[in-house]
């Protein structure tokens, strides 16, 4: 078993609906390399993740990630994407047999999850991306595929926090949640930058490290 996966409880209440899991730091993996190296010394890793969640059979999609505010959505009976998708920071679907990633390392992955459709969301928003709205973004793409903000579940993953960071993103997160009207909203409070042993911090290791990996998906 990849002890290394992470899950949180507002959405394992959900279990019956949807699968989650948050792959934190691998212990002793050299990943002290650009972005691309690193996420490619981490694939087998990250692959063996889905499968331990029972998703290896799913189309595994992510997002380019360019600190924006661009979202893609996957409704149900649509062609699966390229992967990644470019130039967006945040997936949506209503579609099973399809697994959202989100990479971060001190940016947020917030996990949105309306049951009633259902439909997930999963977003990558750190300083600029959360100044862009992204995150507001998503539940607006979500609103437009049937979801309801008052049935809606938010999570927000670790990320780097005050007073490691100069700005606390994370509560502008939660701000934009309940604005579009998101009362299930929840944040684990941990910070990357402070728990080397468990997460990746690109602050910390000045950018050259792994990525933890957000996973979501519908059963």
């Amino acid at each position: 078993m990849l002890t290394a996966i992470e899950r949180f409880p507002a959405l394992d209440a959900h279990s019956d609906r949807i699968v989650h899991g948050f792959v934190r730091r691998i212990p002793d993996l050299d990943v002290h390399v650009e972005r691309e190296a690193a996420l490619a010394r981490l694939a087998d890793i990250h692959r063996e993740a889905r499968a331990e969640l029972g998703l290896a059979e799913t189309s595994f999609v992510t997002a380019k990630q360019v600190h924006g505010a661009e979202v893609a959505a996957i409704p149900r009976g649509a062609a699966i994407p390229a992967n990644p998708i470019d130039g967006v920071d945040a997936i949506v679907t209503t579609q099973r047999g399809v697994c959202l990633g989100i990479f971060v390392a001190d940016c947020a992955a917030v996990y949105l999850f309306d049951p009633k459709i259902p439909i997930i969301g999963l977003v990558h928003s750190g300083k600029k991306g959360t100044a862009l709205g992204v995150v507001r973004q998503a539940i607006r793409q979500m609103q437009r595929l049937g979801a309801d903000p008052e049935n809606m579940v938010a999570q927000i993953g670790p990320s780097i926090r005050p007073p490691n960071y100069e700005i606390d993103f994370t509560a502008e997160i939660v701000r934009q949640c309940r604005q579009a009207g998101v009362n299930q909203v929840h944040d684990c409070g941990v910070d990357t930058f402070a728990d080397p042993d468990r997460y990746y911090s690109y602050r910390r290791e000045k950018g050259r490290t792994g990525r933890m990996l957000a996973l979501l998906a519908l059963r």
